[in-house]
This record gives C-alpha cells, sequence and structure tokens, in this order.
C-alpha cells in the first residue's frame, strides 16, 4: 500500500519520476518538471493526468501542429501514433500511465 501526497513531490532534475505502480507491464509514474520535454510517439498509448500546474500540450494530426493547455485536472489522452510534447509553465505535476518502457 502508498499513500502519495503528488503536490510535495519534487526531483532534482527535470521530467524526475517516482514509480507508483507497474501492473501486467503498465506503468503508472509520478512526474515533476519545469522544462519542456521533447517530440516524441509512445510505443503504446499514453494517459497523461495533470496533478498539478499548467502544461501546453503540443500534438500533431495528420502533420498539422495543434495545442491546448492542460489544467490541474485535464487529462490528455495519447492514441497509438500521436505525436506530442509537453511544455510546462512553471513547475507541474504530471501523472502518466503508459506501457513500460514506452519513450
Amino acid at each position: 500500500m502508498k499513500i502519495i501526497r503528488s503536490k510535495s513531490f519534487t526531483g532534482e532534475r527535470a521530467w524526475a519520476a517516482l514509480d507508483i505502480a507497474n501492473m501486467n507491464g503498465i506503468t503508472t509514474r509520478l512526474h515533476w518538471t519545469d522544462q519542456p520535454y521533447k517530440w516524441h510517439i509512445n510505443d503504446g498509448q499514453e494517459v497523461f493526468v495533470v496533478l498539478d500546474g499548467q502544461v501546453q500540450m503540443c500534438y500533431r494530426e495528420q502533420g498539422v501542429e495543434k495545442d491546448t493547455l492542460l489544467q490541474t485536472g485535464d487529462i490528455f489522452y495519447a492514441s497509438v501514433g500521436t505525436e506530442h510534447v509537453a511544455k510546462p509553465l512553471g513547475e507541474a505535476r504530471i501523472l502518466v500511465i503508459e506501457t513500460e518502457g514506452s519513450v
């Protein structure tokens, strides 16, 4: 059993992660960051939940770049093949659920 107070989690570097669970190859990780990630395509599906802060999520659909502002409580679902990049506005804490070893 674990109880995690996400608001108190910080990292020594951007995208530092706390492993919460691995359920049959699906990982749940809490990330802290204050820097953008990189454009990428995950090997599988990804669920991205903003627990604290704001994140500008940029993504490409049929080669067209789009973006949306994710607030605390918002969820971004990246289906297989969705190219995207997360850009926090200040500090953010994010719960990411994805296939183990995914980018």
